[in-house]
């Protein structure tokens, strides 16, 4: 049987869209925060089969969630919003306090400890086509370090 380089492109082509980035999510968790308090950080590690980045996240806890990174500008560590995060194939990018992470701002309610908030990760592979992980991240003490509580977190 003799194929034509047509129909070997079709067949690549499908198996492309199927093995499309395969993300995986491990300890998430959302840091708790104080009556009044106006935003909160969430964390997590993110390990993508392909080359993708993570472009967004939405939560029903609040219209405004960014993707953030810490960064030195002028001898003073400052946050700021990325557009993208870059998700190296086959590495675990961890978020973290004090590095890349998600902002939960505007919040309307105080998060506590043992809550848990759904979060949607809108991720995109090099071929520009998207897909979204849900994620229900727990809720941390506010004294909460980047080290996973047992039985926490969990793939997603």
């Amino acid at each position: 049987m003799k194929l034509s380089f047509a129909s070997i492109a079709i067949v690549v082509s499908l198996f492309a869209s199927v093995a499309h980035a395969q993300v995986t999510v491990t300890n998430a968790w959302v840091r708790a925060t104080v009556p009044q308090q106006k935003a909160t950080g969430a964390f997590m590690q993110i390990q993508a089969a392909q080359d993708t980045k993570l472009v967004s996240v939405s939560s029903p806890l609040t219209p405004v969630v960014e993707v953030h990174e810490m960064a030195m500008q002028d001898n003073i560590m400052k946050m700021r919003q990325i557009s993208a995060l870059d998700l190296p194939a086959g590495k675990a990018v961890e978020l973290k306090p004090g590095g890349h992470h998600v902002m939960l701002m505007d919040l309307k309610q105080q998060v506590k400890e043992g809550d848990s908030v759904p979060l949607t990760l809108v991720l995109e592979g090099r071929d520009g086509k998207r897909e979204t992980v849900q994620v229900a991240a727990p809720v941390r003490a506010l004294n909460a370090s980047a080290q996973p509580k047992h039985g926490a977190g969990g793939k997603h």
